[in-house]
């Protein structure tokens, strides 16, 4: 009897043994390195559907996110730090008239641009933001300049203006960010808001925003280069027919950009009250750090479940640490690009 219980003693033990090395070999698996330097990307989030863009249109996204994803990964591939990765990237989409950042950006009710930007470093915890300026040409690298040449983190409005012409920076007349395409936009909606309005329908006439797509587009890039650093950074036009200043959530620290090396680094694109009440981006960061959850975890629960409950919709790209990637998004598409240290590119539109 003593031999047994001793023969089913050693087998329990036995049995725990191999438990505690898989569950240690899973472990291992989730902590390993997936790639030593990575870059995602995202170019706006929305009611982006296949039948909405013709086959040219389609192909002039897709090489443009090409376009920028590649410039960011060539820089990391060489050595080169993410904020450079990340400054260089967003600024081949501020350049494009595609997007809604830079050149691409829509117009205000008062038929103007007004640009906004962020930019955190992961390893500092420093970062820079600018909100609300006509006349630079890049609004991420200021909102980089605001960091590193400044004590502040954000600028605003003709203050930013100066501080980037005192530094160098290339300043245009707003005219350059006049594109024919936004500024039909914002007439379409303008009209329609008259509609209703004459229909003394006034709530639908504020909400009435194509009036849905009114509310998204933004650019953003993550980087994470060989020496283990994050960093990210967000640049948009910000919302067609905004008024009274209105700043959404991309130059928001927290809520369109975070970064911190012990984590991951987030960009964001979708409505930004919504980002801004949620704190997305640093959600995501805080859920990893304190409740010890995957990228991929973080990522949907904020999206597909707290921001989603809360009436928000839009998106994240988000990289962490290890190299691990996720696109999440609750809208019908997203503009999206992502690479590893293998090459390997992902290149999407449309929801999957």
């Amino acid at each position: 009897m003593k031999k047994f219980l001793f023969i089913i003693l050693m087998v329990c033990i036995s049995f725990s043994c191999n438990n505690s090395i898989d569950s240690a070999s899973a472990e291992k698996t989730v902590l390993e390195k997936q790639s030593e330097f990575a870059i995602i990307i995202h170019g706006g989030a929305g009611t982006i559907l296949r039948g909405n863009l013709s086959k040219k249109k389609e192909k002039a996204y897709r090489d443009k996110l090409e376009e920028a994803i590649r410039t960011g990964y060539t820089i990391l591939k060489n050595g080169g730090t993410s904020q450079l990765a990340v400054v260089k990237t967003i600024q081949v989409m501020e350049a494009s008239p595609l997007f809604n950042a830079g050149k691409g950006a829509v117009f205000t009710h008062e038929e103007t641009n007004e640009l906004d930007a962020s930019f955190m470093d992961g390893e500092t915890l420093n970062a820079g933001a600018v909100a609300g300026v006509k006349n630079v040409k890049s609004p991420i690298e200021l909102a980089v300049k605001i960091m590193t040449d400044s004590e502040h983190v954000m600028l605003s409005g003709e203050g930013a203006s100066i501080f980037a012409k005192e530094k160098g920076l290339e300043m245009v007349d707003p005219a350059y960010f006049y594109t024919e395409r936004r500024f039909k936009s914002l007439q379409r909606i303008k009209n329609r808001a008259k509609t209703k309005l004459d229909n003394n329908d006034k709530k639908a006439a504020f909400y009435d925003s194509d009036i849905k797509n009114a509310k998204f587009g933004t650019v953003g890039c993550v980087a994470l280069d060989k020496n283990g650093n994050i960093a990210a950074g967000t640049s948009t036009g910000g919302m067609t027919n905004k008024r009274w200043g209105r700043i959404g959530d991309a130059p928001i620290i927290g809520s369109g950009t975070y970064a911190n090396n012990k984590t991951c680094g987030v960009s964001s694109t979708g409505w930004g009250e919504y980002f801004i009440r949620s704190q997305v981006a640093y959600d995501i960061s805080a859920q990893m750090e304190y409740q010890k959850k995957t990228l991929k975890e973080a990522t949907k629960d904020v999206i597909q479940n707290k921001l989603t409950k809360l009436g928000g919709t839009g998106g994240v790209v988000a990289l962490d640490n290890k190299g691990n990637m996720s696109f999440e998004f609750n809208t019908a598409g997203m503009y999206r690009a992502s690479m590893n240290d293998a090459g390997e590119l992902v290149l999407k539109i449309y929801k999957e």
